[in-house]
């Protein structure tokens, strides 16, 4: 279905975090064509039917029930109209993303995979100019504490020659805002011959992309 007449969108909240949008489709209006860049979420305000055309030019109709929202993922793209003789609205609300957020979920992804790669390179690039390891053993309230490059180099080589073979298993990963938690199972044995299993978890922040502070936590042994 085409039209000449333009939906119109009423903006009521535009801020670091959210864009929250009203609307209003008299019969026949449309958004015209354009590709969502963000998840978002639709709250109808009216009832009756939405007008969907596709990228392939197919064309389907979608429900609005007053009240009862539904959600869709950044990327879709459609021209929205109202094909109906009733006037239309509804609240886009969409979720805008910190710009760095999917830069720090492939540092960090790359960070677990430079451990077991035992690729202190790859390591010492996810790490920013200015960057610190807080050790979960040591002398200090936050364990032994690495500041500066090449001391985080030396104590990351240093866990690479304490224990020549290891494996970190990545349990789960949350990361928000400049922070992440990733929490882990390592499995290494000793120049000793003497093998370990302990549970343990990073708490990473960031400087831009790159991890400013590994600071490291595990469980103790018995």
């Amino acid at each position: 279905m085409t039209s000449t007449l333009p939906a119109t969108p009423v903006t009521h909240i535009s801020d670091d975090r959210f864009v929250v949008t009203e609307w209003q489709f008299p019969p026949g209006a449309e958004t015209g064509w354009h590709v969502h860049g963000h998840d978002y979420v639709v709250v109808p305000l009216t009832g009756g039917a939405l007008g969907l055309t596709h990228p392939d030019g197919s064309y389907t109709e979608a429900p609005l029930n007053a009240g009862v929202p539904y959600s869709r993922r950044c990327g879709v793209a459609h021209n929205v109209c109202n094909p109906g003789a009733e006037y239309l609205a509804f609240l886009e609300i969409e979720v805008l993303q910190d710009p760095l957020a999917a830069e720090r979920k492939v540092v960090v992804a790359r960070f677990a995979d430079a451990w077991n790669a035992r690729d202190l390179d790859t390591l010492m690039a996810c790490m920013s100019a200015e960057c610190a390891f807080h050790a979960a053993a040591g002398p200090l309230a936050e364990g032994t504490r690495h500041q500066g490059r090449d001391a985080v180099r030396a104590a990351y080589a240093a866990i690479f020659a304490t224990f020549p073979q290891a494996h970190w298993d990545p349990q789960q990963t949350l990361i928000a805002g400049d922070q992440a938690l990733t929490n882990w199972r390592f499995t290494g044995t000793d120049t000793a011959g003497r093998t370990i299993t302990v549970d343990g978890c990073d708490i990473l922040h960031f400087d831009g992309a790159r991890i400013a502070l590994k600071d490291s936590y595990r469980k103790a042994g018995a």
